[in-house]
């Protein structure tokens, strides 16, 4: 229903405002600019993300059939159980959705891209599973989606890569602000999705689980800082993603043959579903990515960050940050539509400007909202999202927030 709503929503905003600036400002261009938007939304909804993904879920489904069936996601499950059975209470004990999850947030936090979407379909179909009422969804699907949606990211490799290609002084000088803000991003998408399900986090277990992995994080960032160049986090950041991501399939491989399973034909038997799981997604992929198109060629989003930019000189706050935050607001719609703005940004005020460093924290510090409801909750069917848009946007607010926050403070 909340797809619904939204959907309609951007159309509706997105006429109106076309039809104001034919009225009143005589682009006779806006609504052929529009119209040519559909199709190219479109286009790019079903060649450049559904049809490559098609090659990815093959092959990764397939790796992790071989991980079930040699019993290593059910190992993660273990493991990190305890914390999970605490955040996701609807979730039965040592349930592979478990190690599935897993799987998805540490292909998101090394930064794999191309190795977390498969991960995390496959955890959704495994929290589907066990979701009593299929058109809505669950609590634990919702926990799930605004956890991912925040962007956990440990090292912002494709965002340092660019500022390094369009000559920037120094690429990884971004890494703390990207670090905390995605950070800030996921705990405040926990809580809020905590205090709305009745969740108890002040317990051991969480307190300890989180503990632990802000002391982690904060001890990888100093060391980065201190005693690595910016040419070395690079080197071992590409590295070591890769490297645990290969050692993954291996171990996978290695478990099945010890459990003497027959790895090729295990391989085939979850790869088969890589293509159905895509062909299902299209449809809702298409229609989510035309509708942000038709909202961001009618000129809204501008209108949008000249609204903010008035607001906040009358207010006599600072406002050296607006000029960035067209790619805050894309962000939630368009990974792709981000990165473009984020790359159009330093172009225009300099890598190393202010504004150009700040445009790269908002693209590091939270994830693609609606892209990723489209996408994960298509895949399974879920019409109803309840809450998971409004909290998955909090969750983005509180990065874009933290993101002013630490690049006044770091670049400022």
């Amino acid at each position: 229903m909340a797809l619904n709503y939204l959907w309609i929503a951007f159309f509706l905003i997105a006429f109106v405002v076309a039809l104001i600036r034919l009225i009143f400002f005589g682009d006779t261009e806006i609504f052929k600019l529009i119209v040519d938007g559909t199709f190219e939304s479109a286009k790019v909804g079903v060649m450049d993300i559904a049809l490559p993904l098609v090659g990815i879920m093959t092959l990764w489904l397939g790796i992790m059939n071989i991980g079930e069936k040699a019993g290593a996601i059910n190992f993660l499950s273990r493991i990190i159980g305890p914390f999970f059975s605490r955040i996701f209470p609807e979730v039965p004990k040592n349930h592979p959705a478990t190690g599935h999850m897993v799987m998805n947030f540490s292909a998101n936090l090394l930064g794999l891209d191309n190795a977390a979407t498969p991960f995390g379909l496959k955890a959704m179909q495994s929290l589907q599973e066990i979701n009593p009422d299929k058109d809505t969804a669950s609590n634990a699907q919702i926990m799930f989606l605004v956890l991912h949606t925040s962007g956990l990211t440990l090292i912002p490799l494709s965002i340092m890569a660019q500022r390094a290609i369009l000559g920037a002084a120094d690429p990884a000088d971004i890494f703390i602000p990207c670090m905390i803000a995605t950070y800030v991003a996921t705990l405040v998408g926990l809580v809020a999705v905590a205090i709305k399900q009745k969740i108890n986090l002040f317990n051991t277990v969480v307190i300890s689980w989180l503990g632990g992995i802000t002391v982690f994080l904060v001890g990888m960032i100093y060391y980065f800082t201190n005693y690595l160049t910016k040419e070395q986090i690079e080197v071992v950041s590409r590295v070591a993603s890769n490297f645990i991501l290969f050692s993954i399939i291996i171990a996978f491989i290695l478990g099945a043959v010890r459990k003497k399973v027959n790895v090729y034909d295990a391989f085939i038997e979850g790869a088969k579903n890589g293509f159905t799981t895509c062909i299902t997604i299209i449809p809702y992929l298409v229609g989510m990515l035309v509708a942000i198109g038709v909202l961001r060629n009618s000129g809204v989003l501008g209108y949008i960050v000249d609204g903010f930019t008035w607001c906040f000189v009358h207010l006599g706050v600072n406002t050296d940050f607006t000029p960035a935050l067209p790619t805050a607001l894309i962000k939630p719609l368009s990974g792709s539509g981000a990165k473009a703005m984020m790359v159009d940004t330093m172009k225009t005020f300099g890598p190393d400007s202010f504004v150009g460093r700040l445009a790269c924290v908002f693209n590091g510090s939270a994830d693609t909202t609606f892209y990723i409801v489209a996408l994960y909750f298509g895949s399974v069917g879920i019409k109803r999202t309840r809450y998971a848009i409004p909290f998955g946007l909090i969750a983005d607010l509180a990065g874009i927030i933290a993101a002013v926050f630490v690049a006044y403070l770091f670049f400022h």
